[in-house]
């Protein structure tokens, strides 16, 4: 039988078979969680599920309480997209915060959130995914990680260098963005279900780096899509067979296209008009194919 490590005082050892009691122990990690329950789990009455709405999600009303396993999203960063507003950081931030309140009500005990987020700017750096997380974390979400998601192996035609070849103000070209990861209440979910993950698919789903290529926005006629396969690794993750999924900032229905190829019901948001029959065109594109398959 296989040695059990812990914790070392000193250095570090071999992690498998680990028993983190001592850390978790610690003060450093007191008061963050408690058991989670299903009980008060409500569902979603069938005539609301795969549909995207035309509305904000800072109020969610289709939705009850504790009643989504899943929020996957890629917010619009207030940059200058033609979907984009033009918010102060603060606005931003705060617009942000009513969606993440919104979601937290939403989500089962247990449930998860999935947060797709780039960092912006360089005079000056903005970490969004530092915000993010510090909001989050404020609304009582607990965080259970950070995935890099690499988006190029290189910087391609990048040449935002600043000072070529100069100390006097070289910049850095992001080849990444992150997926920031939370849960409510608990970090396990309650009830259990049919997992749809295989083995070699959890050994790199489990990673922290995952590399993943970029959708191509003219392929798919949205400024800035986020792929199916980050998506879909995402929710045979983080779901069971038949859960659903909620993405709050629709956009080109990305989270809907993953959510019917892997046996999951979803529920989006979307304000704009135009990406909302965009949506709606993608997934009847992907159950006519399946039907003539």
């Amino acid at each position: 039988m296989r040695r059990r490590t812990s914790t070392r005082s000193f250095g570090t050892g071999k992690r498998e078979g680990h028993d983190a009691s001592g850390f978790y122990g610690r003060k450093l990690c007191a008061g963050f969680t408690r058991d989670a329950t299903d009980d008060g789990v409500n569902p979603i009455p069938p005539h609301l599920l795969d549909r995207v709405y035309q509305r904000s999600s800072e109020h969610m009303k289709e939705l009850p309480d504790n009643s989504v396993a899943l929020m996957v999203t890629s917010p619009p960063y207030n940059v200058g997209k033609d979907y984009d507003l033009d918010l102060s950081l603060d606005e931003y931030l705060e617009f942000i915060r009513r969606v993440l309140g919104e979601t937290r009500r939403v989500l089962v005990p247990g449930g998860r959130i999935a947060f797709n987020v780039a960092n912006l700017g360089r005079k000056p750096y903005i970490p969004l995914n530092g915000h993010v997380a510090s909001l989050a974390t404020d609304l009582g979400l607990l965080m259970r990680g950070e995935i890099i998601w690499i988006k190029a192996k290189s910087a391609g035609g990048s040449c935002a260098w600043g000072s070529w070849m100069s100390a006097c103000n070289p910049t850095l070209r992001d080849l990444h963005e992150y997926v920031l990861v939370f849960s409510k209440e608990s970090f396990n979910r309650p009830g259990g279900g049919r997992s749809t993950i295989g083995r070699d698919d959890f050994m790199a789903a489990t990673t922290s780096v995952w590399e993943i290529p970029p959708e191509s926005a003219r392929r798919v006629g949205h400024p800035a899509p986020f792929p199916v396969a980050l998506v879909e690794r995402l929710i045979h993750l983080y779901t069971f067979d038949g859960d659903t999924v909620l993405d709050p900032f629709m956009g080109s229905g990305t989270t809907a296209v993953a959510a019917v190829r892997t046996g999951r019901r979803f529920v989006g948001y979307e304000i704009n008009s135009e990406y909302v029959s965009l949506c709606r065109r993608r997934i009847s594109n992907l159950e006519t194919t399946s039907l003539s398959a």
